[in-house]
């Protein structure tokens, strides 16, 4: 899964099937990338034909939330990020809470933010 790069539809159609809702499988987005979302076992029909994220999307979601949180709280200490991504990154230690709120990146957390966008970049 590391050398799996998705599309922003892709991850948009993952974050669709989480939150669930007939309404919201039924777009074109969830259409559109259900074939290859299924093959890598990002999703997969349940036994009442309906989709759902399998383990390996939920955490593929969540590091995605991970990564986004750890630039927005770069761009901005005081950026609302949710408590279970602060949870993870507080105890990962990539950010440290500031006397004043909000959290900065430690040095790990930078490094870790340097190294994701130089990969994206090798893309």
């Amino acid at each position: 899964m590391k050398n799996e790069k998705l599309t922003t539809d892709e991850y948009d159609a993952l974050e669709l099937v989480r939150r669930g809702g007939k309404q919201d499988l039924a777009t074109a987005c969830v259409g559109r990338n259900t074939k290859r979302l299924c093959g890598i076992k990002l999703m997969s029909f349940g036994r009442d034909k309906r989709l759902t994220l399998t383990e390996k999307g939920e955490e593929v979601l969540f590091l995605r939330r991970c990564v986004v949180g750890l630039r927005a709280l770069a761009a901005d200490p005081m950026a609302a990020v949710d408590d279970d991504v602060l949870r993870f990154l507080g105890r990962k230690s990539h950010i440290l809470p500031l006397e004043a709120g909000g959290h900065a990146l430690s040095e790990r957390g930078r490094e870790s933010l340097a190294d994701i966008d130089q990969q994206e970049e090798r893309r």
